[in-house]
């Protein structure tokens, strides 16, 4: 489907006192996982869980530390999930786009809720 931004809200759900982290993500349905810059990390106070190997899109192979929990939000839809401390921009894969019923819209190129449930998310369990 292609390439999108999108302004979504991080927070830690363990530090519910602290402020959101509210920032332009870039949506692949390419990408699988969450990854967020280190300062966001730091910012959330995101703990290190493990570290992990990933590949990237050039085929080289990188150990990067694996962080969480982490809510996201966008519209009316939340999720929880971990996230990958990579990169210089928030990027949102196709995991938790799955698990928050959202789509990129193919024309307009833009994050939206699923039109086919707008009020609250739907999901495959089968």
């Amino acid at each position: 489907m292609g390439l999108a931004l999108a302004t979504i809200e991080l927070f830690n759900p363990r530090e519910p006192g602290l402020a959101p982290y509210v920032g332009e993500s870039l949506v692949d349905t390419g990408a699988f996982l969450l990854c967020i810059p280190e300062h966001v990390q730091i910012q959330l106070r995101l703990e290190e869980l493990e570290k992990r190997e990933v590949t990237l899109a050039d085929n080289r192979k990188q150990l990067c530390p694996y962080v969480g929990p982490i809510m996201v939000r966008f519209a009316n839809r939340s999720c929880y999930t971990g996230a990958l401390v990579l990169g210089e921009k928030i990027l949102l894969g196709a995991i938790p786009l799955e698990d928050m019923d959202l789509l990129v819209h193919p024309l307009k190129r833009e994050l939206v809720v699923n039109p086919a449930s707008p009020n609250i998310a739907s999901g495959l369990v089968m």
